[in-house]
């Protein structure tokens, strides 16, 4: 199926459980929505949200008497942003030899704290691809059972590498201080690393088909894994009913992992126009970090990275976008992914203007971050646009995104199942 910030604002809202009981109504007033299917937007809508659904859209609709009703003097109210690729559990001050001396708990703290401010950006559910310790899995929980604010989470647990490779197992440590764990050779041990993700409870499984940027010692046309041990992973994702993300720069990891039938590419920074035809044809997602390069070149060596790191990003940055235009062009499935984690969380919606600049139009970019992730993830029948039966995952900003989607860099009012988190639309 083919779907076409300055600093973050201060936090001005304390999370709190839900206190309302079941049946409890609220209404959202005077709202311009906007259908992100079509790009059309209906003024003085009101939707009424019960129970974390929306139950009701329309100029008419109206609630008991006992419901909490938020004007939102004609603001532009869209789904909940998503993001399919993101670090909550990663700094982006801590680069380089400096991520060798955070420990799996300190990162779980950073990841509560990661994703309220993710949440309060606007972006309810995200694809978290990558975390020391399963801590995004826990964090998951955490927030599904009320305990802190954040967004949805579809955690990939711990990434999968090869010996020596980007996705966890190419350090700077010595021989002697090795770290076990995530690398996996050979078909049978690869199957082995997805059974015990889904042990610990992933819902997707990440794997790394080349050398990443911020690795040692990796280079990003290096293949990682052979075939036959990328189709092993993903025969063995889709028997557990698993969707596989890879992240893959070069090229020749990029089309073996299309060979193998992964759900969607990472990065794609060197894809040919051969293995973006082939992507389009079998529905391929694309998931293209188009802003991070402008991050990683400006503020990278001050945050710790590497000079290797640097001159890798020189090399592939720019490609990466033509080749991001490239799709475009030829009708790629785009989801909108951001690397968040490499940059500071909440500045996720930075993308969107990259994309825009690089060939996609406002209403293509909210798609992607919208309907296309909600294809991508699944979960169309549940986010992704303002439709009756589904999830009260809704932003609101107070100019139209369709005009200038560098608004949606400061959304003004985030709800998610039906509970505000944020509303500045007084201001």
């Amino acid at each position: 199926m083919k779907r076409t910030l300055g600093a973050v604002a201060a936090l001005t809202v304390t999370f709190q459980a839900p206190a309302f009981a079941d049946g409890h109504q609220t209404l959202l007033q005077n709202a311009s929505v906007i259908d992100v299917e079509t790009g059309s937007i209906a003024e003085d809508q009101n939707v009424l949200i019960e129970d974390g659904m929306i139950t009701a859209i329309g100029s008419r609709v109206r609630a008991n008497g006992s419901a909490t009703r938020i004007d939102l003097d004609g603001a532009y109210l869209l789904p909940g942003l998503t993001d399919s690729h993101v670090h909550l559990t990663s700094r982006a001050d801590k680069h380089g030899l400096r991520r060798l001396l955070i420990s799996t708990p300190r990162a779980a703290i950073s990841g509560v704290a990661n994703a309220k401010i993710t949440l309060e950006a606007g972006f309810t559910t995200v694809r978290n691809l990558g975390a020391p310790g399963y801590a995004d899995i826990d964090l998951r929980k955490a927030i599904d059972e009320g305990e802190v604010p954040g967004p949805r989470i579809l955690g990939a647990g711990q990434g999968i590498s090869i010996t020596g490779g980007h996705c966890g197992d190419a350090t700077s440590l010595p021989y002697e201080d090795k770290v076990e764990g995530r690398a996996a050779d050979g078909p049978w041990a690869a199957r082995q690393k997805v059974r015990e993700n889904k042990k610990y409870g992933a819902d997707l499984i990440k794997f790394c088909a080349t050398g990443g940027v911020l690795s040692p010692n990796t280079t990003i046309n290096a293949q990682q894994f052979s075939l036959e041990e990328m189709k092993a992973i993903t025969d063995e994702a889709q028997a557990l009913d698993l969707k596989v993300a890879v992240h893959a720069h070069g090229p020749r990891g990029i089309q073996s992992a299309l060979d193998a039938g992964v759900d969607s590419i990472e990065h794609a920074s060197m894809i040919t126009d051969a293995s973006i035809a082939q992507a389009v044809s079998q529905g391929t997602y694309l998931s293209m970090d188009v802003y991070v390069s402008d991050y990683i070149l400006s503020e990278g060596e001050a945050a710790g990275v590497l000079a290797e790191s640097l001159a890798k990003e020189r090399q592939v940055g720019r490609f990466q976008r033509e080749r991001f235009k490239a799709a475009v062009e030829a009708g790629a499935n785009i989801a909108f992914g951001t690397d968040a984690g490499v940059y500071p969380h909440g500045t996720n919606a930075r993308q969107f203007a990259k994309m825009v600049e690089w060939g996609m139009t406002p209403l293509q970019a909210i798609q992607a971050s919208t309907i296309g992730n909600a294809d991508l993830f699944g979960m169309s029948d549940e986010i992704g646009s303002i439709t009756v039966g589904k999830y009260a995952d809704l932003i609101a900003v107070p100019e139209n995104p369709l005009s200038d989607v560098s608004v949606l860099e400061h959304v003004d009012f985030v709800m998610k199942n039906g509970d505000v988190y944020k509303n500045e639309l007084g201001d």
